[in-house]
Order: structure tokens, then C-alpha cells, then sequence
């Protein structure tokens, strides 16, 4: 054991040699976490968690490479890659505090390839900031190393977090919320990309309970120099990634997508979890629903296909341009680590299964794989909105038919809580309104003659704008009750 080169919340990490074996006389770090510190259950399974982790996710060239763990009587033992670049706060400080905005993208493509690796192995960070990126060596052109997975989780594709973990200045709304998966790391990127940029913190406050209120609060500032004189390119990539509503945030995949970094040195792109988030929403929707992300898949841009184009080709169809479960299946092995292959795959696959029997060429791919969200996010969203809609009123809007309702929601033909709705309210249109709440999974006791008044024509019982972009959110009875 040599000199300490790092200390954090529950141990420290010491320069080393190797005494014997393959690694004979190679330089390396170990971690030293104290047992006396190791009080109770929990804090003895975020060790384990923490070994776990670095076991799987081995291999990425920009994350710390994980040799071994072992403990005595006083200690837990991490032997890790040692790094000998020092910190990238260190490099941020020693520029004085400011990147140009190649060097910036640098630095956050190693960022964004790293943390997406982690998102499709279903492990979410929780801890990024600039003191947990060493450089391998202290050549400018070193590579960049992830560290530091002592907070880190496995999370599944459709599970939420609740501990509040992280470090103030990084820490995401919805983590404050209770609420948050993978989006939370890319907060975090987004806060290491302001700083790079500006050389600033987006949210400050004297104090930590004043840093949470900024966070969840306050608008990050882009008045001031040097914002101005950067390209509006770096700004729209900074603001997509500190989007308060996770909802509306770029993933990391997406964000070396984005047409700010995209072309850096010839990037590789990532497989990106969210994909499947979609494609699942998609396949348990209505038909009117999937008609409605078709029309909206049709005004996207040449930047915003971009994304999904190279999504796609990573799913590697076959010779009809077509893809089935068997290829998600293939590029999902080909992504997880060896540790992760067999549950990661199987969790992503069982979601899925409904595309068993069926192919997905590009166009219906575009239609399952936009994020309704992300484009709202957008400062043309109205522009979409109001093109996709005049789409679906050529292809897709129809007025929701007694027939249909008795083959989509499965009611009989004269439903008896037909007695229940005001006089007033024609039977028709009555069967157009619940049909209509089916569709959008609303709930029986909703007063539909006053909600979905505003959502189907009365003249013809066809979707208006505002009932068009509803159905592209797919509501839920849980929003309609907010809404109210």
C-alpha cells in the first residue's frame, strides 16, 4: 500500500502495488472502506451493491476497470485501475474555470458514453459530478474514467427510486421529488456541461437546503457572458439536458445525437433504453392512439430522424427493412456485459413480448420510438402538434363507432351506465364519449359530458385538436383527476 490519493464519504483510496500473480509489480488503486463505519445492514449491502456493479458493468473504456475485492478483520479492499490524471475538477481549475466548446465536447462525449453504457446495463449513478471523472494520465488527450459507484443502483425499466442521494450542486428535481430512474444522471451531465461552458454552478445557494430550492425553483441563467457568444447549438444542448420534467430531458444516447456533438470525431451512438420504454407504451395502445403517433412521426425533422435512424439500424433489421423481437433480442445481448445478459435481456424481452409474432418496418418504428415529451420540450412544438394533426384528420380521425366500442372496450351493445349520464346528453354521442374515455384509459367516475366536450367535435363525433393531443400523451385516469 502507497500514498492515499483520494478520501470520500465512507472510505479512501491508496496508490498500491501488486504483490503476486498475473499483475505482478503493476501499480494500481484500492479503496479502503473501514468496517467500523459498516454499523448496519444497509451500509453493509451498499458495499456489496457497490462490488457488484463494478463486477458488471467491467469493460467500458471510460469507466474504471474493476480487478478485484477482498476484506480482513478491519477493512473492505477494492483493487481498481489506478488513474494518474487527477480529478476533471482539477482541469476545470486549472483553465480557470472555462472549456472552448471542442474541449467541452470532449470531454462530454466520454461523459455521455459511459453513462448510457451504465442505462442500458439498468444502473443508474446517482453521484456524477466532476471530482468522480479521473483522467488516466495527465496528457491533455488522456481518457476520461467514470469512478466512484458507492451510491450507484440497478434500477429496472419500469421501477422509480425514492432515496435522496447525490451530491447538492448535481441533485435532480424528481430526485428530491422521491421520484426518479436513469433521467437523474442526465441532469447531472447537464449541470458538468453548464460549468464547462460558463465556468459556473446553474444552481447556488449559501446553503444545501438553499441549493435544493434553487434546483427545484430557479431557471438556470444563459444572459450572461460567455453564453452569448457561444453557439446557439451549445445552448439548446445544455437547456434539453436540465429540463426540470425528466419527461422532457434528452437521454444520454439522444445527446450524442444531438446535431451540437453528434459529428465529434466520428461517434459511435449507443443503444438507448428509452427505445424500448416506447415501443412498450406503443404496443398496448389503441389503434387510435397508434394512428396518432404516425401522423406525429411524419413532421419530424431531418435532426430529430436523425436519432431514430441510427436506433434503428442498431436493431439491425433484416432484409425487408423489418424488426422483431428476435432482433431487439440480438442487439441486446450484443450490448449487455456478460454479468447483465441474462436478466437485463430477459426483463427488456418479457416487456416486449406482444411483438412476438409481428414485424415493425421503419415508418411504425418512428411512430413507436418518438417521445411525445422530448417534443414538447421543443420551441416548434406547435408547429408539430398542429401539422401532425391536419396528418390525422386526412388518415386517421374518425368518429369512435358504436361497433367499435363493443370491440375495442368489450361492453355490450347497450351498456347499462348509460342510465347514469344527464338527459341532456344524446345516446350517440354518449357511446362516442365512453368509447373515447376508453381509449384514453380514463376513469368511469370522470364527468366525461364536461371533460370530453372540449375533446370530440359534436358534429361528427372526430377528435379535435386539444382531444388529438391528449390521446397522443395517452392519458391516464391519474392525470385526468390532477387536471381537475
Amino acid at each position: 500500500m502507497g500514498d492515499e490519493v483520494g478520501r470520500g464519504h465512507f472510505g479512501y483510496t491508496c496508490a498500491a502495488t501488486v504483490k503476486k500473480g498475473a499483475r505482478k509489480g503493476e501499480s494500481v488503486a484500492v479503496k479502503v472502506i473501514p468496517k467500523a463505519k459498516m454499523t448496519t445492514s444497509i451500509a453493509i449491502e451498499d458495499v456489496r451493491r457497490e462490488v457488484k456493479i463494478l463486477k458488471a458493468l467491467a469493460g467500458n473504456k471510460n469507466l474504471v476497470q474493476f480487478y478485484d475485492a477482498y476484506e480482513d478483520n478491519e477493512n473492505v479492499y477494492i483493487v481498481m485501475e489506478l488513474c494518474e490524471g487527477g480529478e476533471l475538477l482539477d482541469r476545470i481549475l486549472s483553465r480557470g474555470g472555462k472549456y472552448s466548446e471542442d474541449d467541452a465536447k470532449a470531454v462530454l462525449v466520454q461523459i455521455l458514453n459511459v453513462v448510457a453504457f451504465c442505462h442500458i446495463q439498468g444502473v443508474v449513478h446517482r453521484d456524477l459530478k466532476p471530482e468522480n471523472f479521473l483522467f488516466t494520465s495527465k496528457d491533455e488527450d488522456s481518457h476520461l474514467k467514470a469512478i466512484d459507484f458507492g451510491l450507484s443502483d440497478f434500477v429496472k425499466p419500469d421501477e422509480r427510486l425514492n432515496d435522496i442521494v447525490g451530491s447538492a450542486y448535481y441533485v435532480a428535481p424528481e430526485v428530491l421529488h422521491r421520484c426518479y430512474s436513469t433521467e437523474a444522471d442526465v441532469w447531472s451531465i447537464g449541470v458538468i456541461a453548464y460549468i464547462l461552458l460558463c465556468g459556473s454552478r446553474p444552481f447556488w445557494a449559501r446553503t444545501e437546503s438553499g441549493i435544493f430550492r434553487s434546483v427545484l425553483k430557479a431557471d438556470p441563467s444563459y444572459n450572461e457572458a460567455p453564453w452569448p457568444s457561444l453557439t446557439p447549438e451549445a445552448m439548446d444542448f445544455v437547456k434539453r439536458l436540465l429540463c426540470k420534467d425528466p419527461r422532457r430531458r434528452m437521454t444520454a444516447a439522444q445527446a450524442l445525437s444531438h446535431p451540437w456533438i453528434r459529428n465529434y470525431n466520428d461517434i459511435k451512438l449507443p443503444l438507448d433504453i428509452l427505445i424500448f420504454r416506447l415501443i412498450k407504451a406503443y404496443i398496448r395502445s389503441s389503434s387510435l392512439r397508434k394512428a396518432a403517433l404516425r401522423s406525429l412521426s411524419k413532421t419530424l425533422t431531418v435532426d430529430e430522424l436523425f436519432y431514430l435512424k441510427a436506433q434503428f439500424s442498431l436493431l439491425e433489421p433484416d432484409r425487408n427493412g423489418c424488426i422483431t423481437l428476435d432482433n431487439i433480442r440480438m442487439a441486446l445481448t450484443r450490448e449487455a456485459t456478460d454479468a447483465m445478459k441474462e436478466s437485463r435481456v430477459q426483463e427488456i424481452l418479457v416487456s416486449l413480448s406482444a411483438l412476438q409474432y409481428r414485424r415493425m418496418d421503419f415508418q411504425e418504428f418512428c411512430a413507436a420510438a418518438v417521445s411525445v415529451h422530448q417534443l414538447e420540450a421543443l420551441d416548434r412544438w406547435e408547429q408539430h402538434a398542429r401539422s401532425a394533426y391536419e396528418h390525422f384528420e386526412k388518415d386517421g380521425n374518425r368518429a369512435i363507432v358504436i361497433d367499435e366500442l363493443a370491440s375495442v372496450c368489450d361492453l355490450p351493445f347497450f351498456p347499462p351506465v348509460f342510465v347514469l349520464v344527464n338527459n341532456l346528453v344524446s345516446f350517440p354521442y354518449f357511446l362516442i364519449c365512453y368509447s373515447f374515455s376508453q381509449e384514453l384509459g380514463l376513469s368511469p367516475s370522470v364527468p366525461l359530458h364536461v371533460v370530453l366536450q372540449d375533446w370530440i367535435r359534436h358534429t361528427d363525433g372526430k377528435l379535435s385538436f386539444l382531444g388529438f393531443v391528449k390521446l397522443l400523451h395517452g392519458m391516464s385516469s391519474r392525470s385526468m383527476s390532477k387536471m381537475r
